[in-house]
């Protein structure tokens, strides 16, 4: 999926497991098939599950992932994932990597949710509970906890990239994008204090019942202290139009900060569009229905 990720596959997880976690030798390693970009994931026997970092970046998320969905765990209303053990690089693979129970639940599918509104509210409640909790001295700093100014490179650069691909090859509306972006960086920034945000509430980072129901979210790789309106992209990545007045409700936000959450989930789209269009399908769609729906949304309501 990245031109700078090293080769892994069934055989470098059994030998790794065997050499630093002898009690697990011998389990079965099977690849899990996921659209994550940061982390491949081996099922290790049936209570647990591998991860090997994809990249460099992923591989300096060890460290936050080790120790602070632990103890952001007690406050939260779902299950997260925490490490049992975390690796050391071996067997030629050069990253930190870590073993978790296997969390049961499948991840949800945008158009054919179960009940979309009860969703929307259990998401909304995990944010609020994330935001109580007092940012702790060490905590890190959220890589997306940003203002929406901070992105306005990247995100431009991504439309210059669809712009050069054209409409034959991806029939977006880069004019009409590019108002939509535009408008939200004249938005007045975000006030209060910084809070501790999840950084990438996706299809592929929660898990639910066979019935619908939120029991987990996972990948925290992104967590930290900072703005958390990243985290309302859920809203548009996931959510039906139906059911985003629900979330929105529950998390109390302004007519400002929908618009700037809307304008995260454009931007983190459109960067990934053009990066993941031919490696990762999955996520390449869920971009192009980002996009569909910001701009559906911004012709009804600006």
């Amino acid at each position: 999926m990245h031109e700078d990720e090293p080769d892994h596959d069934e055989d470098l997880v059994a030998r790794l497991v065997a050499a630093q976690f002898p009690r697990w030798a011998g389990l079965p390693v099977r690849p899990v098939p996921s659209s994550g970009t940061d982390n491949a994931m081996y099922r290790l026997g049936e209570a647990l599950a591998v991860r090997l970092p994809r990249r460099p970046g992923a591989a300096a998320d060890i460290a936050v992932e080790a120790h602070w969905p632990a103890v952001l765990a007690p406050h939260l209303p779902v299950t997260v994932p925490v490490p049992l053990e975390v690796g050391e690089p071996a067997a030629g693979y050069p990253w930190p990597w870590s073993v978790h129970r296997w969390l049961p639940g499948r991840n949800p599918v945008p158009g054919r949710l179960v009940e979309p509104v009860r969703l929307a509210r259990e998401l909304a409640g995990f944010v609020n509970a994330l935001r109580a909790v007092p940012p702790a001295a060490g905590a890190p700093r959220a890589g997306r906890g940003v203002p929406l100014a901070a992105r306005d490179a990247p995100t431009r650069e991504a439309l210059a990239q669809l712009a050069r691909l054209g409409p034959a090859a991806e029939p977006v509306d880069v004019p009409a994008l590019t108002e939509v972006w535009e408008a939200a960086l004249a938005l007045p920034a975000a006030a209060g204090e910084d809070r501790w945000l999840h950084g990438d509430l996706a299809p592929g980072n929660v898990l639910v019942t066979d019935d619908g129901q939120l029991s987990a979210v996972i990948d925290f790789g992104g967590l930290g202290v900072g703005d958390p309106t990243v985290e309302q992209q859920v809203a548009w990545n996931l959510l039906p139009a139906e059911a985003r007045g629900a979330f929105r409700d529950a998390l109390g936000v302004d007519d400002a900060g929908w618009r700037r959450g809307r304008a995260w989930a454009l931007s983190v789209a459109l960067i990934q569009l053009p990066y993941y269009r031919h490696t990762n399908p999955v996520l390449a769609a869920n971009s192009r229905l980002v996009i569909a729906e910001v701009l559906a949304d911004h012709a009804r309501h600006g």
